[in-house]
């Protein structure tokens, strides 16, 4: 039984990352702004009120982790929260693209910052974000408080793989795929439980060979 950290949790692909780590018998530690019937009835442990833009708020919900999971580690973090909206050039909205690097980029940041103290030798990070975060990959362009957002977890993702490498935690990004979720108004390509099976399929893969790395969860390895 692994200790798994979940932001994001209470919909979409957390939510369905959270029910297949319940399904295998982890605890699942959830941090939600607000949580939901479908949520509450995984029994996991809960922790509301959570906003990933907030050092006070990150700061409870690790106090609540340390709670849960004592002497031991935190298995694996997911990095999971975040927002998505339309930023097209001629018409940005600055408050939009400043939420979106807030809860995108510096979110995952903070929260592996503060909870670093319960990851050991062996423990994973997993930082959910986007292929739209790939400098190479972009062909259409617009999008660009998420683009950007994505693009700069990147970064702190890589960076910290290379700072946490010497405590032998792994750390990946990863693209869960074109999702059928409130985010993208359910216009993907795959439902959550099977972008969420793909996902545990990476992270249960993960090793210090790969930390670093940008993975879709189909297995693909992506461009930057």
């Amino acid at each position: 039984m692994a200790n798994i950290v979940i932001t994001g949790a209470n919909r979409g692909i957390g939510l369905e990352l959270a029910r297949q780590a319940r399904g295998r018998g982890d605890t699942v530690i959830a941090g939600v702004r607000r949580s939901s019937a479908e949520l509450d009835g995984l029994d996991c442990r809960v922790v509301a009120d959570v906003d990933v833009t907030s050092d006070e708020s990150v700061a409870r919900f690790a106090a609540a982790v340390g709670e849960v999971v004592g002497d031991g580690a935190v298995d694996v973090l997911i990095n999971n929260a975040g927002i998505l909206q339309g930023t097209s050039f001629g018409s940005f909205d600055w408050d939009s693209v400043r939420a979106q690097f807030e809860v995108n980029s510096v979110g995952p940041l903070r929260v592996t910052q503060a909870l670093v103290g319960k990851l050991a030798a062996g423990s994973k990070v997993a930082i959910i974000t986007s292929r739209m975060g790939s400098i190479a990959d972009n062909s259409s362009g617009g999008s660009y408080g998420y683009r950007m957002s994505k693009a700069a977890v990147n970064a702190a993702g890589k960076s910290l793989a290379l700072d946490l490498a010497g405590k032998q935690i792994a750390v990946n990004l990863l693209h869960p795929g074109w999702v059928q979720t409130d985010m993208t108004g359910n216009s993907g390509h795959l439902t959550a439980a099977e972008s969420a099976t793909g996902l545990w399929q990476r992270i249960d893969a993960m090793t210090m060979d790969t930390t670093g790395a940008f993975f879709h969860q189909s297995g693909e390895e992506l461009p930057w």
